[in-house]
């Protein structure tokens, strides 16, 4: 009773910083769920191309590729304020580039070329985002903060899709989106401006040779810990398999026939349905079987991927893309809380960046995978057959990785956390 009565749910928000930060960043990825929902659309409306439209994931993919070890070396090293100011700058310079080709019907390398340097910029921005709130706010608000930052990324996928579809229907155009998005990001800039770090983060220059050295103990800690391989491995394959969102225009055009204002209810139905769960988890007690739960939620994950495929019912596929958002959250919130209380405090930035790197090549590669697929395939059978191999990987992984299978709690016994410390420090020394 005394510890709830002294837990202030609004902590973090009492800091003006932070929340200059959260607004910056809540508009930011307002303007890019609309911007990703009108690229889709129009795409597929110029060329009629499921393949075209998978290749919107391979742009965006490719530069992050290329640089996301290097970009949270950057972040490390350099003020962090200053490189988001410049890479929100370079997304709005893209996003403007997106509207003249929109208005005047550019070719379409042109279009692919502005989002491989949004791609670019975003991908030396996210580390920077995420790690700045740790510079103006005291440690105990972190997890605090980190709750508020989940729910209004959330708040805004739901927003944001759901608005662009209404501005294409009423403007039978796509080209204004692309303008908005350009102007969330100067607003951006403009609130990140006062914001003033209250200390600065202690940043060491290191040899090149040290980070390879690095990624190398992360993953050897990674082979090491099953729970946690098996935990990454299961979202890295659902989300490989299970790209349903990337053909949504074609269902919304094609099968569902509901239109642009109908896909921004597509879009949006899987983020509401994470942001009620994500309410409902942060009232109930910790998990006590949370392995099976996490191989359930993943199996349930694929079932409603399967579902989805093959409706032909709006408002069965809207109920199929709520469960996916909310079936795909509890696997985030438990591999989330996996990765901080299985991993070593001296291990949890290189294993974070190598968890990262594989969510976001399986969110771009699984939009290909699907485009190519739904080309070759159809869509129907794209998805529903991303479903069926998303059940596959689950019982692969249960076979595998058996102690996932047995976990009970997410908290690791004292002794177990000691052990795991003195094995990073043994592979540190022989690396």
């Amino acid at each position: 009773m005394t510890i709830a009565s002294q837990h202030d749910p609004y902590q973090s928000l009492r800091v003006r910083d932070f929340r200059l930060l959260l607004l910056g960043n809540s508009i930011a990825t307002f303007g890019e769920q609309m911007l990703t929902l009108a690229l889709g659309w129009e795409l597929y409306l110029r060329t009629g191309s499921a393949f075209l439209l998978g290749m919107v994931g391979l742009a965006e993919i490719f530069p992050a590729l290329l640089f996301s070890l290097y970009a949270g070396q950057v972040a490390d090293r350099y003020n962090r304020k200053r490189i988001i100011v410049v890479t929100q700058l370079i997304v709005a310079l893209a996003s403007l580039g997106l509207t003249a080709l929109s208005y005047w019907q550019g070719p379409l390398i042109l279009i692919y070329g502005c989002l491989v340097v949004m791609g670019a910029a975003m991908t030396f921005n996210t580390p920077a985002a995420t790690t700045l709130p740790a510079s103006i706010l005291p440690e105990e608000a972190f997890e605090n903060a980190a709750t508020w930052s989940s729910s209004s990324w959330q708040l805004a996928t739901v927003i944001g899709p759901a608005a662009a579809g209404a501005i294409i229907a009423l403007m039978n155009s796509a080209t204004f989106v692309y303008t908005l998005n350009a102007l969330a990001s100067l607003v951006f800039v403009l609130l990140l401006i006062p914001i003033k770090p209250t200390r600065t983060v202690i940043r060491q220059a290191t040899e090149e040779r040290s980070t390879w050295r690095s990624i190398g103990e992360g993953m050897s800690f990674l082979r090491r810990t099953p729970v946690l391989l098996g935990a990454i491995t299961l979202d890295l394959f659902a989300v490989l398999f299970g790209g349903a969102t990337t053909l949504l225009p074609i269902f919304a055009t094609d099968i569902l026939h509901v239109g642009a204002a109908g896909l921004g209810w597509l879009r949006a139905a899987p983020s509401i349905g994470a942001l009620l769960v994500a309410l409902t988890l942060a009232h109930r007690p910790p998990f006590q079987r949370a392995g099976r739960t996490l191989l359930l939620v993943v199996a349930g994950f694929g079932v409603a991927t399967i579902i989805f495929g093959v409706s032909r019912s709006f408002w069965l596929s809207l109920v199929m893309l709520f469960a996916l958002g909310g079936l795909d959250n509890v696997s985030v919130v438990i591999r989330s809380t996996l990765a901080l209380t299985r991993t070593p405090d001296e291990m949890r930035g290189r294993v974070a960046a190598i968890n990262g790197l594989f969510v976001n090549a399986s969110n771009q590669l699984g939009g290909f995978e699907s485009g190519l697929t739904a080309q070759l395939l159809g869509p129907a059978v794209s998805v529903a057959g991303g479903g069926v191999g998303t059940i596959i990987v689950v019982l692969a992984v249960a076979l595998v990785w058996p102690e996932l299978r047995r976990m009970g709690t997410l908290r690791v016994a004292p002794e177990s956390t000691e052990l795991a410390e003195l094995e990073a420090a043994q592979a540190s020394k022989s690396g």
